[in-house]
């Protein structure tokens, strides 16, 4: 009995953060197939290592250490097979209006020319985590996140500029 209930907590997990991995797996993925994939090896992984959970740190938290190391593995090995990941701006932000929804695009290929990392800062930032949560989900200082996520916002304000 106490494995139907360990699964039943687990399906609860996952469905309750269902959004995050669709959220990074679009960030990861240029093509249905491939975020569908990333999907399902994100899900394999907090499944192995869903008994190690460690509840000092909240539950999103380690969902997304998770899913970004799955992600950065699964980008390694689909750059044999191409050379570029895009992310889709379009489905993170609903707008009506055109011009918004240009230059959210516009932020998501500017988002696209960054590394793994930077890549990673700003998903984090985009969904509103803390700086705090931020810097235990990527393994640096809370003052390391700091710094780069004003290092991005200079260089997008400048991308941003040079752009027009």
């Amino acid at each position: 009995m106490k494995h139907f209930s360990k699964e039943k907590e687990f399906l609860h997990v996952i469905e309750q953060h269902q959004r995050l991995i669709y959220k990074i797996s679009w960030g990861y993925c240029d093509h249905a197939e491939d975020r569908k994939d990333l999907r399902q090896e994100i899900i394999l992984q907090i499944w192995r290592s869903f008994d190690k959970y460690d509840k000092k740190y909240k539950l999103s938290t380690w969902i997304y250490r998770i899913a970004l190391n799955v992600s950065i593995s699964h980008l390694r090995k689909s750059k044999v097979r191409s050379n570029q990941v895009s992310i889709q701006g379009s489905d993170f932000v609903e707008t009506d209006n055109h011009e918004k929804s240009e230059e959210i695009s516009q932020l998501y290929q500017f988002i696209n020319q960054f590394d793994r990392m930077n890549k990673a800062l700003v998903l984090l930032y985009l969904d509103g985590v803390s700086y705090a949560e931020i810097a235990t989900i990527m393994g640096i200082t809370q003052t390391n996140v700091a710094t780069k996520l004003g290092r991005i916002k200079k260089r997008l304000k400048e991308q941003f500029a040079n752009h027009k």
